[in-house]
């Protein structure tokens, strides 16, 4: 296998650093050797995801945020349970998109979505697809891959240089990258970011009331922990 160095995860997670780092270099172990891929670590039963899909899910959430960095992991913070749960809600049914043709799949971003699925056929759509491009090309789903094997496809998805059965590759990417930050840093009503493991490691003071005497304060660490919604204190 290949040698890479590591990045700063906290930067790939907001999004500083192109997408496609995330793939390739935020799954490495501390000897700079990719690791095998995380198996699921919750007992969540899905209420949309198949078992196929949610086998899909973990797998892809287990390689967007690894365990092996210095943060709390994407499976261990629930962050499957978090995209399941919006599938089920109004937003997996697409009712904040606009959803009336006629679309134009190749229009700048400027013009907005320009794709007929709701985000629960995206994904259901779109892992179908994932997994038949797998098959095509390794004779595996894409859970069953070496870690090494799902980084590369990842790549490739977000480069759109695979021709999906479904949606385009680029797009059922982007939702997967956008839903899986969503819930790592979410409020833990919501599914994921479980015991408030993310706000703790980047310093995020959650929903407190008061936290504007910290805000000039760079460079000081927030001393007081976060807060959910809930009530809950980290």
């Amino acid at each position: 296998m290949t040698k890479t160095s590591i990045l700063n995860r906290r930067d790939l997670l907001l999004g500083v650093t192109p997408a496609a780092t995330v793939m390739i270099l935020g799954a490495t172990a501390a000897d700079g050797t990719i690791t095998e891929a995380a198996t699921p670590t919750t007992n969540n039963v899905p209420t949309f995801f198949t078992p196929v899909e949610w086998s899909f899910i973990n797998a892809a959430v287990g390689r967007l945020i690894p365990s092996d960095g210095p943060g709390p992991g994407g499976l261990e913070t629930g962050v499957p349970e978090f995209i399941d749960r919006q599938m089920e809600l109004p937003y997996g049914h697409g009712a904040y998109f606009y959803l009336q043709g006629p679309f134009q799949p190749d229009a700048p971003a400027t013009l907005g979505y320009q794709l007929r699925y709701t985000p629960r056929e995206l994904y259901r759509s779109g892992i179908a697809a994932a997994n038949d491009a797998c098959r095509t090309a390794a004779g595996k789903v894409f859970a069953d891959l070496a870690a090494d094997e799902q980084d590369r496809f990842f790549a490739s998805l977000e480069k759109n240089q695979v021709q999906l059965s479904g949606p385009p590759a680029a797009v059922f990417f982007a939702q997967l990258l956008e839903n899986t930050r969503e819930g790592y840093f979410a409020d833990p009503l919501y599914g994921g970011n479980r015991g408030m493991a993310a706000w703790k490691w980047i310093g995020f003071p959650g929903a407190r009331a008061d936290f504007t005497d910290w805000i000039d304060q760079a460079g000081h660490k927030y001393p007081y922990g976060p807060v959910a919604i809930s009530g809950a204190r980290g």
